[in-house]
């Protein structure tokens, strides 16, 4: 199956995997369905996009798998239908859906499940050749800001034995300048947060800019202090002072859970510990871009197994009801308590529906992310 898999055209990774199905374990349907950007609507994946109708994630049978990540089976008709979560490192891409006439024992779900997982990785590999998959998860038309921020972004949770973490954008649709960035290696977890000043195209180029100026200092093997000196010379020489990046640069260490911090902004850290949320602060330095040659340090804390972070923009806690009462950090801490048994990667969702709800319908004024990372250690 995964050198059929490999062997197929991007665009006919589905057709491939139905045939297989149906030849080797009597699949009578398959269907793949894939989390739209705001991780509230599984979309069928078509020829054609747009052309079967989506399925919410909330009270549906799909969005249950999706959001558990605990393969079930369900009723369908004379037959049933097995649904697996289709996920890569942590990173969940969606539901695939296997029509049989009978329901599976543990040994087939067992099989079912690696097709799955082994369909996930082809798809990401996929992307890169073709736009059906992209396509596949609109429930609507991004914007020109939203397209280029989404594309920038290196997934929405990643997964290893020493970390969980998840993170999302809103409005998924309509994003401007908040981005997050992660990069893993032997030893070290590099995570980055951005506010890029300003709306629209102007934001959304902002913002690439300066994560493209830490990831080009990184890459180059340069410390954390000088990520964001570069990356303020590269904003500051392209704008002059007139547009700055807030941004929030992070670097573990896997074995120790020491951590080094840059505090360049807005971006805020809370931390879930024994139960209790609260902010942890550090020594606020300039946004990137503001001054020439602006000059950072690194400050450092420590990490504990069994500590969630939840990083935020200021559209989470800035957020306004329609009274006018900002969402500010007790409602922050009450939402942090309260989704503490949620996975790392659904925490982000779950908040960013308490902060829809605190603006009752109301429009957001900023977009907002939120990144969960649950630390496990060595």
């Amino acid at each position: 199956m995964e050198r059929a898999l490999r062997a197929s055209a991007p665009h006919e990774l589905i057709d491939t995997v139905r045939s297989a199905l149906a030849e080797h374990f009597g699949a009578l349907t398959v269907d793949l369905l894939m989390a739209d950007y705001g991780l509230t609507m599984l979309q069928p994946v078509a020829v054609l996009p747009y052309t079967s109708r989506p399925v919410p994630v909330r009270g549906s049978a799909p969005g249950e798998v999706f959001s558990t990540q605990r393969t079930t089976c369900e009723p369908a008709g004379s037959g049933v239908l097995a649904l697996l979560p289709v996920t890569v490192r942590g990173d969940r891409l969606g539901v695939l859906s296997v029509g049989l006439a009978q329901e599976p024992g543990e040994e087939l779900l067992g099989e079912l499940a690696q097709v799955a997982e082994a369909l996930g990785h082809e798809i990401l590999v996929a992307e890169r050749d073709t736009d059906l998959y992209l396509q596949a998860r609109r429930a609507q038309r991004l914007t020109l800001a939203a397209e280029m921020q989404w594309q920038l972004l290196p997934g929405r949770a990643c997964t290893r034995a020493e970390y969980q973490l998840g993170a999302q954008l809103e409005p998924a649709y309509a994003i401007f300048g908040d981005n997050f960035d992660w990069s893993t290696s032997a030893d070290h977890l590099t995570l980055t947060v951005s506010n890029g000043m300003g709306d629209g195209i102007q934001a959304a180029l902002l913002t690439n800019l300066a994560v493209n100026a830490m990831r080009n200092a990184r890459r180059a093997g340069i410390g954390l202090a000088d990520q964001a000196m570069l990356a303020d010379q590269a904003v500051y020489a392209q704008h002059r002072g007139d547009c700055h990046v807030a941004t929030l640069l992070l670097r573990f260490d896997l074995a120790t859970g020491e951590v080094d911090v840059v505090d360049a902004g807005s971006p805020r850290l809370w931390r879930l510990r024994d139960g209790v949320a609260e902010p942890i602060t550090f020594d606020e330095q300039l946004p990137l871009g503001m001054f020439e040659d602006t000059h950072y340090t690194a400050e450092r804390f420590h990490v504990r197994p069994g500590d969630r972070l939840v990083l935020v923009s200021d559209g989470v806690y800035d957020v306004a009801s329609p009274a006018g009462e900002r969402y500010g950090e007790q409602a922050l801490a009450r939402a942090i308590v309260n989704t503490r048994e949620h996975p790392s990667a659904h925490v982000p969702r779950e908040i960013l529906r308490r902060l829809a709800g605190h603006r009752d319908g109301g429009q957001s004024e900023d977009d907002a992310m939120i990144l969960c990372l649950d630390w496990r250690g060595r």
